[in-house]
């Protein structure tokens, strides 16, 4: 969601005022049924929910969907992990369009090399990804001056970002920075934010 789009809106659960991007819509179906907008861009009346799976959850609970849109709409009970998929698709389709433009390498020694290069948008590490091998990365990122303002990625498994980049199975992965970064990181710190991750120490998203 650019900047321009990231104007303020109420959350229908909590009537707290926040900006889109901290936010997320859902829409009507055509069959009545309620889905997630994630980009925000389907016709009609809509939703919004702070972007956070407890927060979908109570909403589906407190039937705030109905109430807001003052009509009888089917929810799914599982709209918290509808969302959840949607958001890891967003972020992993954006991964993919990085790799084909050329700015996303794998593979433990090409990662080490940026990292040491200094020119890295965000590193990215499996989910699933052995400790040793995740302290090793993040040692090459000190080395290499990035870790203080390097975005760590960590919301996918190694089988995730293996269907993403049509590789076998990925563990590391590093952007070089620019637009496609960007983009990655956007994705990446809502789904992050969604899930409520508290790793905030090392800068994982």
């Amino acid at each position: 969601m650019g900047r321009e789009k990231d104007v303020d809106r109420i959350c229908a659960l909590t009537r707290a005022e926040k900006p889109a991007s901290a936010l997320i819509r859902f829409a009507v179906s055509p069959d009545g049924v309620l889905a997630p907008d994630v980009d925000a861009k389907a016709p009609g009346r809509g939703v919004w929910i702070t972007l956070s799976a407890d927060a979908v959850n109570e909403a589906v609970r407190k039937k705030v969907f109905a109430r807001s849109l003052k009509e009888n709409v089917s929810v799914p009970p599982d709209l918290a992990e509808q969302v959840r998929t949607r958001l890891e698709q967003r972020l992993t389709g954006t991964l993919g369009l990085a790799r084909k433009a050329g700015v996303l390498v794998t593979g433990a020694a090409k990662v080490a090399s940026v990292l040491q290069s200094g020119r890295v948008g965000a590193l990215i590490t499996a989910s699933d990804a052995a400790p040793d091998g995740r302290r090793k990365m993040l040692q090459w990122a000190r080395r290499g001056e990035v870790a203080d303002r390097l975005a760590h990625i960590e919301s996918l498994s190694s089988t995730q970002l293996g269907l993403a980049l049509g590789l076998e199975n990925v563990i590391h992965a590093a952007l070089t920075p620019g637009a496609a970064a960007n983009s990655v990181i956007e994705r990446a710190n809502r789904l992050a934010l969604f899930n409520a991750t508290d790793r905030e120490e090392d800068g994982t998203i």
